[in-house]
């Protein structure tokens, strides 16, 4: 598990906030924030939850191969 989370990382950050981002948007009726949501989807283009949150756990995946 270790080699997954790297928080001195760069990559690591870069690739856990559309992780982040997906989760808002996905929990968008739990939370109410309708202006964070929107903030997120005007930022990443409309991009559906699950797209985000993958391209965040490829790019995980991905920095830790390396």
């Amino acid at each position: 598990m270790t080699k997954y989370i790297k928080p001195e990382s760069f990559t690591w950050w870069m690739s856990l906030i559309p992780v982040i981002a997906g989760i808002i948007v996905a929990t968008a009726d739990l939370h109410g924030q309708v202006a964070l949501v929107a903030l997120v989807n005007s930022l990443t283009g409309g991009a559906e939850p699950a797209i985000l949150i993958n391209a965040g756990l490829a790019g995980i995946g991905m920095r830790a191969a390396l």
